[in-house]
């Protein structure tokens, strides 16, 4: 006996299959980038005090060969321009780097990582640092 499918059951099959190739295909791991996390000093701050140090920490592991990472003034006058911070020796997913004395303003941190899974995180962010004298 000869097993006849119809056109109906055809398109069942069809619809069925496509169906888990598509679940499938949704179920299949994602490889993250490292994302900024925490960041010291934090973004947008206004701090009272310049910060000794910047030290970023993300959700995953970063390279320790590959780290970069700028501070700018407003102006875009570099103070640290395009220097390999130190992979924290407590902590493998951040980044420090010692700052020299900074005068009020505001500045922006710009860095760029490459994550475990291989690929590169670039970005920046601002912070400000408020001027101690009442005046201004």
């Amino acid at each position: 006996m000869e097993s006849r499918t119809t056109p109906l059951q055809r398109a069942a099959r069809g619809c069925a299959l496509l169906l888990i190739a598509t679940l499938g295909l949704h179920s299949a791991p994602v490889l993250a980038h490292a994302m900024l996390v925490k960041a010291e000093p934090p973004r947008r701050a206004v701090l009272k005090k310049p910060p000794t140090q910047v030290r970023l920490w993300f959700n995953e592991e970063v390279e320790k060969d590959y780290p970069l990472l700028s501070i700018y003034q407003a102006d875009k006058t570099p103070i640290v321009d395009r220097i390999k911070p130190e992979v924290s020796a407590d902590d493998p997913r951040s980044i420090v780097h010692p700052l020299p004395e900074l005068a009020p303003g505001k500045y922006t941190v710009e860095y760029k990582v490459l994550s475990v899974d291989g690929h590169t995180v670039k970005s920046s962010y601002d912070f400000t640092i408020k001027s101690q004298d009442p005046s201004q």
